[in-house]
């Protein structure tokens, strides 16, 4: 059994000595509107502007707070924003997109209210281009949830609400939140529709029956070069660990982040205020090397963890976007441009040298220098 660690006294109030390097708000005359996913590699910037239905991307990141995108993508119009682009589902449209990864070639989006995952094969050229494959739907016109509507079983093939997806380049995991699993797929897909290999959290790929050793509500996946899984499960505030991915689809998770146990799911663990080993409404993780980020989005701040946690309720080290350990989540200085505090941020990306959040209540990207 995991070691659960006892906090009496957490450890002193950070002071935010993270300060922000550029505060970025997008197209100067189309910016952000509650940007939810975000991605960066080989210095390009993927961004999902969630409430406006488009993915953009900057083939090298931005030096200045307003820039325009080289590709927007889910929109057929320049300055589109609809659902679907107005009209019906298609290789070309988003709704609610999400989840963003990409290795420069190859580019995932979960298009979460679509439910279904859309992989361009090939790295995107011009705005609005199709995607080449789709997961979860057997074409590209079908969005209902798991298929056939809400109530339908769930299968290898079928997706409900999908919000997270990440690949290591061979392997693919997709956060399939409303049917409360994680699928695994040996390779990346190059079909439509085709089936997982495998499921964390379930049994079997048609269960719904959930408890709490698994995760409640998996909103973001991801994996560490090294091979650590880390599951943001929403709803019980917390992040679940395991050493190597390939433990999780039989084994539970070896460290909890925000709780004391598995069963234990209070905000904030019940207490009026944050400290430094308690989650609000987490949204995303991200593991690199040694260490571990955590988008404590309920309390509008980024939790910094040195190293990877070896033991359940671990406090965090440092925090990014907030006064202390203890600060509320929401403050007069909301919305005010240019603010240090983060309001509702709910996707980390991390690169050698730069921390980039979607801070998703500002309508805005925030960089940090490591």
């Amino acid at each position: 059994m995991t070691e659960i660690i006892n906090i009496r006294d957490p450890r002193p109030k950070a002071e935010n000595s993270k300060k922000a390097s550029l505060f970025f708000y997008g197209d100067p005359g189309n910016p952000f509107l509650a940007p939810r996913g975000l991605h960066t590699v080989n210095n390009k910037l993927f961004v999902a502007d969630t409430a406006q239905n488009r993915v953009f991307i900057w083939n090298t990141l931005p030096q200045s707070p307003h820039q325009q995108p080289d590709i927007v993508l889910g929109q057929l119009r320049a300055l589109g924003t609809e659902r679907n682009a107005g009209g019906q589902a298609s290789a070309a449209t988003l709704l609610y997109p999400s989840g963003v990864w990409s290795d420069g070639n190859i580019l995932i989006i979960a298009d979460a209210w679509n439910h279904r995952v859309l992989i361009w094969t090939c790295f995107p050229t011009c705005n609005g281009q199709p995607a080449d494959i789709v997961v979860g739907q057997p074409t590209m016109e079908a969005n209902l949830p798991n298929v056939e509507g809400v109530g339908a079983t769930a299968s290898a093939r079928n997706l409900y609400w999908p919000y997270g997806v990440w690949s290591d380049g061979t392997h693919l995991w997709i956060a399939d939140t409303g049917n409360r699993r994680v699928l695994y797929f040996k390779e990346i897909p190059s079909r439509n529709y085709q089936p997982a290999d495998d499921v964390i959290g379930k049994d079997s790929f048609d269960n719904k029956d959930y408890d709490p050793e698994h995760a409640i509500w998996p909103y973001s996946v991801k994996v560490s070069e090294k091979g650590v899984l880390a599951i943001t499960d929403t709803q019980y505030y917390r992040v679940l660990i395991w050493n190597h991915w390939e433990d999780a689809f039989d084994k539970p998770a070896e460290v909890i982040i925000g709780q004391t146990d598995f069963s234990s799911c209070g905000q904030n663990q019940y207490n009026g205020r944050p400290k430094a080993n308690t989650l609000n409404w987490c949204y995303d993780a991200f593991v690199d090397h040694r260490a571990l980020w955590v988008a404590d989005t309920g309390n509008s701040r980024i939790l910094f963890f040195k190293n990877i946690p070896a033991a359940n309720n671990q406090p965090a080290d440092d925090l990014y976007g907030n006064s202390g350990f203890d600060a509320v989540g929401e403050h007069l200085e909301v919305g005010k441009e240019n603010s240090e505090r983060s309001y509702w941020p709910f996707s980390i990306s991390v690169s050698a040298d730069q921390l980039i959040v979607a801070d998703t209540g500002n309508h805005r990207i925030v960089f940090y220098t490591r």
